[in-house]
């Protein structure tokens, strides 16, 4: 029996070793594997605790001397939870997380055995740098490395069978400084935007003395048996399927979205979020998508650094709680062609100490005119910045996601609805006008009149949009669901920011002219609406009217990594990137070839992928079935039967030959194309011929054959699980 039909049948059996998820009140477990502030309280010295909430709130930095408190606090409620290990826990640039464990056992110089956690390892650990992606940064001799604790990221605990590890949530950066992970980035992001919002904020609120930015993820993923997965080599090595015919019955009939989950994903999730709550992600929705197999969870809105931390963590939460249930969970953008693929959408505010939403319209003049201060800049930003924005959701897989009819396209746009379009329109229309004092209609800006207060509900919203307002915040729609959202994020971060200190600047010009603020601030607002409204589009991002309509607005269309990549190397985005103190130009330059290379190794193992499957897989099967095909003909020639009686039969025969021949010839030809881009030296160069050369001459049409095989080949002979067993058995 092959592989793939007893996978069919272990999917039948009952699973009685499946683990039981009892049901339990969230707010009983919430947190309770967290080092949090309510646990602080409980473990540290008063002189220990004051430090660690100021360090949390920005204020001032942890003291080495009372580092070692909290250390001492940390091992001391991990110990009640049966911890015997710890681990700088970081995001290292190869899209996963890493943990190296050490024990608390040590022995003392008298040969002593104790249990120790001090200050100094939890402030800093020291990892081999050169043995992560470090784009040129580190040689491989030059090894130091170092991970710093982050304090405004609580330690956890994570359960790995029946072990527990302390992870203390770090930044990673090399011997010479360098940042070497998305976290690092992402916190001179979040500083940088907090202090050009709170220069602007203070233009209408002096109380205001911190902005944060808020980030609520919303993550995709497939749900596939975990035998059926394990008899797919491109699954197992790719994360999604290089071939596989379509099934008679897909997801035309819309009846998976939403629809009743399945008990037995329904247990794994009721698992993994129990993991989550226990770890403080504060997960709130689940449901079917729309593709069959196809899921979504999202949480509830947390400061964007937590935020990302703990959509990372959840994913490797999700992984591994999947194995308990024989599943899998696949994140990959597109791991079946012709239904949907997953993203990861980035919903994406701005909250001040305060407590106001800066992306909420107001009640009062005096709220709205800082509601559309911050709405029009965070616009101007995209539109300064689409090519960078663009560049950062860039990857081999988002590739096959962006711009198919379930993604937002390559073009960067942005939605706002047709109230907030009539309100920037109304602002726009006084172009040539003076504002002055008597301009009640203007300055008095009631826009609580033409947006009523439930803004969510009075405008649809727009799918085929990658940048969309929905109410009260925007929705970055085209990130992938394999992404960390910290690098996304730190692009955004980063644009809003740059925005804002140069609108700020502008209106303190003009008030130094003589202009009252409120005047100066609607002159830069309405100059921010004209420079940008080519970027604004309400439409079908999907259509070709709107391609057409991109180009002539001069809209850039970058529809693969490494030409998007380019962006993020340009003069504008280096003096970006430096003047706001997030990349110096080496570490720019580093990441560029990191996701480079990234692109070029991911492509070339799928491309090694389709030529071991259609060697060992395909053609081997389809060699046996034309040779089944062969004998019948000879037999019925033997027969003397008229060939008008056989016609199909010889038909077929030569249909399968000459798919046979097709894989053939295509993968012979691939493998030649990779020789050649293997020994291109340039990393753009290279990626660019394997894009070119390599995925789009021959992916598409090496699968065409294989597919159109799979549909004709006898299913006992075909060995790959197709996509109804996939998709639809669980």
């Amino acid at each position: 029996m092959s592989l793939r039909f007893d996978a069919v049948n272990h999917v039948s059996h009952d699973r009685s070793n499946n683990p039981e998820v009892h049901s339990q009140k969230i707010t009983a477990i919430f947190g309770e594997s967290v080092f949090n502030v309510k646990t602080a309280r409980e473990f540290l010295s008063d002189e220990a605790y004051k430090s660690l909430v100021n360090s949390i709130k920005g204020a001032k930095k942890i003291d080495r001397a009372v580092a070692g408190q909290i250390a001492t606090g940390i091992r001391a409620w991990a110990e009640t939870k049966g911890v015997t290990h710890f681990t700088h826990w970081f995001q290292p640039l190869t899209g996963t997380t890493a943990e190296k464990h050490d024990s608390f056992f040590t022995l003392k110089s008298d040969g002593t055995a104790i249990e120790e956690f001090d200050g100094a390892a939890l402030i800093q650990q020291e990892p081999d740098a050169s043995s992560f992606p470090s784009g040129g940064l580190r040689a491989t001799f030059e090894a130091r490395g170092y991970t710093a604790w982050d304090p405004s990221s609580p330690p956890f605990i994570i359960e790995i069978g029946k072990g527990k590890t302390l992870c203390v949530p770090t930044i990673f950066v090399s011997y010479t400084g360098e940042s070497l992970d998305y976290k690092a980035p992402l916190m001179k992001a979040t500083e940088a935007l907090n202090k050009a919002a709170v220069t602007v904020c203070n233009f209408f609120d002096k109380n205001v003395n911190k902005v944060t930015p808020t980030l609520g993820w919303e993550q995709e993923y497939f749900v596939i048996d975990e035998a059926l997965v394990n008899a797919r080599p491109d699954l197992v090595q790719c994360g999604r399927t290089v071939f596989g015919a379509a099934p008679a019955k897909g997801q035309q009939l819309e009846d998976h979205y939403f629809g009743s989950i399945p008990e037995r994903v329904y247990a794994f999730m009721r698992d993994y979020e129990n993991e989550s709550y226990k770890l403080g992600i504060p997960l709130r929705t689940r449901h079917n998508e729309v593709a069959p197999a196809q899921f979504e969870c999202a949480p509830i809105f947390e400061e964007v650094n937590i935020a990302v931390d703990h959509n990372i963590l959840l994913m490797d939460v999700m992984s591994r709680v999947a194995k308990r249930h024989h599943l899998v969970v696949l994140l990959h953008e597109k791991p079946f062609a012709g239904i949907n693929g997953s993203g990861k959408h980035n919903n994406w505010s701005l909250a001040t100490d305060t407590g106001v939403n800066l992306l909420a319209p107001g009640k009062t003049p005096k709220t709205n005119l800082m509601f559309l201060t911050f709405f029009v800049n965070t616009i101007k930003a995209v539109h300064d910045y689409a090519d960078i924005l663009r560049a950062s959701i860039a990857s081999a897989s988002n590739d096959f996601r962006l711009g198919a009819n379930e993604a937002p396209p390559a073009i960067i746009s942005v939605f706002v609805g047709e109230y907030l379009t009539k309100v920037l329109n109304d602002v726009e229309s006084r172009v040539g006008t003076k504002f002055d004092e008597q301009d009640e209609a203007i300055l008095k800006l009631d826009l609580h009149r033409s947006i009523p207060e439930l803004l969510l509900d009075n405008t649809d919203r727009n799918r085929t949009s990658p940048f969309a307002f929905t109410g009260n915040k925007f929705e970055f729609r085209a990130v992938g669901s394999t992404a960390n959202c910290g690098h996304p994020m730190t692009i955004l971060n980063t644009i809003v920011a740059d925005t804002l200190n140069k609108f700020a600047a502008e209106v303190e010009a003009l008030m130094e002219k003589g202009d009252k603020k409120e005047i100066a601030i609607m002159q830069v607002i309405q100059k921010y609406i004209v420079s940008s409204k080519k970027i604004l589009f309400e439409g079908d991002g999907y259509s070709e009217e709107w391609h057409k309509e991109a180009e002539k607005r001069g809209l850039p269309n970058l529809k693969t990594t490494p030409i998007a990549l380019d962006a993020m190397v340009t003069e504008k985005a280096k003096k970006l990137f430096q003047e706001n103190n997030i990349y110096s130009h080496s570490e720019l330059e580093a990441r560029y070839e990191i996701e480079l290379e990234k692109y070029i190794k991911k492509v070339q193992i799928e491309a090694r992928i389709m030529g071991d499957l259609a060697t060992n897989h395909i053609i081997p099967s389809a060699l046996k079935y034309q040779n089944e095909l062969l004998k019948n003909v000879s037999l019925l020639r033997e027969a003397a039967l008229p060939e008008k009686l056989y016609k199909g039969q010889l038909a077929l025969l030569k249909d399968v030959s000459t798919h046979i021949q097709q894989v053939y010839d295509n993968v012979d030809a691939m493998v030649e194309e990779r020789k050649v881009a293997n020994n291109i030296a340039n990393s753009r160069d290279k990626a660019i011929a394997y894009e070119a050369k390599v995925k789009a001459q021959y992916f598409d049409k090496i699968r065409y054959h294989v597919d159109k095989l799979e549909q004709l080949v006898d299913d006992e002979l075909w060995t790959l699980p197709k996509y109804r067993e996939l998709l639809f058995l669980r």
